[in-house]
């Protein structure tokens, strides 16, 4: 596929400027000054060499030089990045009766591990539909916290080289350390650590985890696969896999806000691998930063502008950006300059909700309360439009209409408690809890359920 200036014989060139819309640098032409046309075979050079066949058959026969490669596959790249989401089409997948998926990666090509508020730990195959549970992790005294009512699984992480992946255990309070790709259990958390449940997780290093609580507090975690496989067999005599307990090696406490000091639950991680720096989001309206190295430092605290339901966080190391989803917005922090200058965005969704976030390049991806996916292009500040249909002799143009994909409507359970308090409404849409990214296959992840605390129901679906 050519670009546009491989179309435009007929157009002519703008008169004070040669070579406009290449990456090159412009050669001005001074008013007055008689530049004769383009020799035949100059100007087919500057066509061919925005061309796409150029670029491949000179890959082909390495006629590029590797300055020349890197800027035109990452010029491609970008443009596959920017257009990804209007072509996405979406494949739901039937998870049976589970309730509500919270966390979710990509393992390989084909499977994805996901966490649910029935706190259930689990396998999907996105190609044959077919769904593999993962025996949860047991605390050494678990009868302490049977009685105690569990919120499930909401957070999943796969450290940088993924041969571990961090989650919770049976208990939520407790933090569950499985190896990959066989997810054999490694050890587990749950001495010393957190009260209340874990709500996220963030790895620091191949080595080195942290996990944020309800309980206003995160912990700093040191796991040693070689270490703990070795020291005692696998299985027992039940054949039961068996695993260390550990206890973390720092935990510290958000500070209490004046404002609303019972409200210091820890929400949202996000590590920042270039700065080696870790974000925090607390209910109270906070975003906190902390030098993670053998223990956990806080470098400050910041009031976000808006302040109700902070609930997601994540990271983009390229712009050196945080992006903090609440009620209705999404906020960007750059804790280095105070002054920021990029404005939020607004949702525009009801007040529903950001449920989910994720930062790619430029692109900022927003999973909603009301079951719908928006895409923000940080560098124009405005979000994707959708593009109207296109004639044989013109390019796709922007229609002006926010690109928003609408997920399907998954399954809800018609329970007694659907029936009395929700009127037996047939359809209510789903909160993105999570989404991720398979950009090596142009593939997303989504899953989430009904919003309201009581309804029982799923969504999950792929994206290609």
């Amino acid at each position: 596929m050519d670009s546009p200036e491989t179309h435009s014989k007929k157009r002519e060139a703008p008169a004070l400027k040669v070579g406009e819309g290449s990456s090159s640098s412009q050669v001005l032409v001074k008013p007055g000054h008689r530049e004769g046309p383009l020799q035949p075979n100059k100007q087919k050079q500057l066509a061919t060499s925005r061309s796409l066949v150029h670029y491949l058959r000179g890959r082909a026969v390495s006629t590029w030089s590797s300055a020349g490669l890197q800027g035109f596959e990452g010029k491609l790249h970008s443009y596959t990045v920017l257009r990804l989401p209007e072509i996405l089409t979406e494949h739901q997948l039937a998870l049976g009766t589970l309730n509500k998926v919270f966390a979710s990666q990509w393992l390989n090509s084909r499977q994805v591990v996901c966490g649910t508020k029935c706190n259930t730990l689990f396998v999907v195959d996105v190609q044959s539909g077919q769904i593999n549970r993962i025996p949860l992790m047991r605390d050494r005294m678990p009868a302490l916290t049977r009685d105690q009512p569990t919120c499930g699984i909401h957070a999943i992480e796969l450290n940088p080289s993924k041969t571990l992946l961090a989650t919770g255990g049976e208990n939520p309070n407790s933090l569950a350390v499985y190896q990959l790709p066989t997810l054999d259990p490694v050890c587990l958390g749950d001495r010393h650590g957190h009260r209340d449940w874990i709500f996220a997780i963030a790895w620091m290093s191949d080595t080195v985890a942290v996990s944020g609580s309800r309980d206003g507090t995160m912990a700093l975690w040191r796991v040693d696969p070689d270490k703990f496989i070795g020291s005692s067999p696998w299985h027992n005599d039940a054949s039961l896999p068996l695993y260390t307990h550990i206890h973390p090696k720092d935990i510290e406490s958000i500070p209490r806000a004046s404002s609303n000091p019972s409200n210091r639950k820890v929400r949202a991680l996000a590590f920042s691998g270039k700065n080696q720096e870790l974000g925090a989001v607390s209910l109270d309206g906070y975003f906190h930063l902390w030098k993670a190295r053998s223990h956990l430092s806080r470098l400050l605290s910041i009031r976000l502008p808006y302040c109700r339901e902070n609930v997601c966080l994540t990271y983009c190391d390229e712009l050196s950006l945080y992006a903090v989803g609440s009620q209705s917005h999404v906020s960007f922090l750059d804790p280095r300059h105070r002054q920021q200058n990029i404005r939020p965005l607004c949702s525009r969704e009801g007040g529903t909700g950001v449920r989910s976030l994720s930062f790619y390049q430029h692109i900022v991806t927003v999973g909603t309360g009301l079951g719908s996916l928006l895409f923000y292009d940080i560098r124009a500040q405005k979000f994707l439009e959708e593009r109207a249909s296109a004639s044989l002799d013109s390019f796709l143009g922007p229609t002006g209409r926010k690109l928003k994909l609408t997920c399907g409507r998954g399954w809800l359970n018609h329970d007694d408690l659907w029936l009395n308090y929700f009127g037996g409404v047939e359809e209510f849409p789903n909160a993105l809890y999570t989404h991720c990214y398979n950009w090596p296959e142009m593939k997303l992840f989504v899953a989430g359920g009904p919003l309201p605390s009581g309804l029982h129901g799923h969504y999950a679906g792929l994206w290609s």
